[in-house]
């Protein structure tokens, strides 16, 4: 079956963003590879940009990737305030579900605390400090089937 990993891309900070994932959801990065690490003949800020992000993934669960990359400066900048796509988590417990919320909302702003839902999980919904929305989720009825 197919597999959806999220891609985030940033304005030169995606290397803190994602050392923060990481203090959050535990393990280690799959991959970092820089943009020195690959040649690229059409960026005029190349020697400025070398050490920025040009792939990086971090394992969540067992079988999902959280990707991202900073997006070189003569391809634009991304408006923080309009990422209007968010990235679902679906914990495994509630006490997962409070961790990773709590984690991820530092420095952010809540738009709906976590707790119990009308449809029955525990929910709750942010914009990290790097711009990025979540929703986390725990649902009893899908507790080991996800």
């Amino acid at each position: 079956m197919a597999q959806i990993n999220p891609h985030i891309n940033f304005n030169g900070n995606a290397e803190e963003a994602f050392t923060f994932y990481k203090l959050v959801f535990g393990g280690e990065f799959a991959m970092i590879m820089r943009f020195k690490d690959m040649a690229f003949s059409n960026n005029p800020n190349a020697e400025k940009e070398a050490n920025k992000i040009m792939h990086i993934a971090l394992p969540i669960g067992k079988n999902s990737l959280l990707m991202g990359s900073d997006t070189p400066e003569f391809m634009g900048k991304h408006n923080e305030s309009e990422n209007r796509s968010k990235i679902s988590i679906s914990a495994e417990s509630k006490d997962e579900a409070d961790r990773l919320f709590n984690g991820l909302s530092e420095g952010g702003q809540i738009e709906m605390p976590i707790a119990d839902s009308p449809w029955g999980s525990y929910f709750g919904m942010f914009r990290d400090k790097f711009g990025f929305e979540w929703m986390v989720d725990f649902d009893p009825k899908y507790k080991g089937q996800q």
